[in-house]
């Protein structure tokens, strides 16, 4: 079994950059009282627990497949907020949530056409769906990412090929969406610019992400090699300019069905 790469003080390293996206997204809910919330892809839960807050929710589950990531959640649990460890590809609950909100999580699924039918069913009558995903593996930090695992030594590594990211276009969300019967929708594509101290950086934020897939797959030191490898091949790249511009793209998407 692939071991669990992900480390929360790497992924924090970005914290604030990575902070927007979530409250962008939380800001898309409307409230109402007494919610049943459920966090799909949780990560430490700072983050569910400001949701939690922010909504003044009756109940919220955050869930949360990695057990480094979720190590920091038992000291944030309380009365109304819990944790636990589970897999989105076998969450399956029906009709027991006010809201299904997934941050920066659901890219690591495949057949989202099927996966978001699987979260309108875990709606409530009236339920609300909340989902960010990245959108920028075009960018040469995801580009260079695959090209040197498809180069020896590292191809010859891999037992099977790295997880690597699922995403659909903007207007496909909104297509399927309507076709699940949400009668009201948003669904954008939005780039968020970040900078950096430097070039380097970038290596740093895809650490805490995409190259963790690659981490649990390759030995220790045949990782360090991969990441040097490419880090090079991403400096003959990218500018070398302090701070460096680093633009994200992500898609949110928010849906409400009127069947209360």
């Amino acid at each position: 079994m692939p071991q669990d790469a992900w480390n929360p003080a790497q992924y924090e390293r970005f914290a604030r950059e990575r902070r927007q996206p979530f409250d962008d997204l939380v800001a898309l809910v409307e409230r109402a009282p007494g919610m049943r919330v459920v966090d799909l892809g949780c990560g430490t839960g700072e983050l569910t627990a400001d949701l939690h807050a922010a909504l003044g929710a009756r109940e919220t589950l955050g869930l949360e497949r990695s057990a480094n990531m979720l190590s920091r959640a038992a000291a944030i649990t309380r009365p109304g907020l819990r944790f636990a460890q589970g897999d989105i590809a076998s969450f399956a609950d029906d009709a027991a949530w006010d809201l299904v909100l997934s941050n920066a999580a659901l890219q690591w699924l495949p057949d989202h056409e099927l996966l978001l039918a699987r979260l309108a069913r875990a709606l409530a009558p009236g339920g609300q769906l909340a989902v960010q995903v990245p959108a920028n593996f075009g960018h040469p930090a995801h580009l260079m990412a695959a090209e040197v695992a498809a180069e020896e030594p590292f191809a010859r590594l891999f037992t099977a090929p790295p997880r690597t990211a699922s995403v659909l276009p903007p207007e496909r969300y909104a297509e399927l969406l309507d076709d699940l019967g949400f009668t009201r929708q948003t669904v954008r594509l939005q780039v968020y610019g970040h900078h950096l101290d430097s070039r380097d950086d970038v290596v740093e934020w895809v650490r805490g992400t995409t190259l963790t897939a690659y981490e649990s797959a390759l030995p220790a030191d045949a990782f360090a090699a991969f990441v040097e490898r490419y880090r090079d091949r991403l400096h003959g790249v990218l500018r070398d300019t302090r701070p460096f511009f680093y633009p994200f793209k992500r898609i949110l998407l928010w849906a409400r069905r009127d069947d209360a």
